[in-house]
């Protein structure tokens, strides 16, 4: 997306409750597919917010990504599939920068269903 673009979608929207990036869900979908490859963005912005998660079954924690918005939508990609997979900031603990909260990370574990 055009950086002009999304700064102006972000300013109309400034003081909206924002979606947020649900690990917890991410984790159960990646536990459940298995798959080889998960990136995770927000889907209008993909090109400045994505990073990888998940690679090769071991979780990714050292790449860049951005998963909070008041008007693009936060998705995780498995292998090449394109999901939606957010919270209202109302509703979560997780905020944009967090990375593979511990909840998570015991889902991958398989510590909670």
């Amino acid at each position: 997306m055009e950086t002009m673009k999304a700064l102006a979608l972000g300013a109309a929207n400034r003081g909206k409750d924002p979606r947020v990036f649900d690990w917890d869900k991410a984790a159960k979908l990646i536990k459940e597919r298995k798959p080889n490859l998960v990136e995770a963005g927000l889907e209008e912005d993909m090109e400045w917010t994505a990073g990888t998660i998940y690679e090769n079954g071991k979780i990714v924690k050292n790449d860049y990504t951005y998963l909070s918005s008041t008007w693009a939508t936060p998705v995780v990609v498995i292998d090449g599939d394109i999901i939606e997979c957010w919270k209202m900031g109302s509703e979560t603990k997780f905020k944009f920068d967090t990375k593979w909260p511990k909840s998570a990370i015991e889902i991958m574990e398989g510590g909670m269903k």
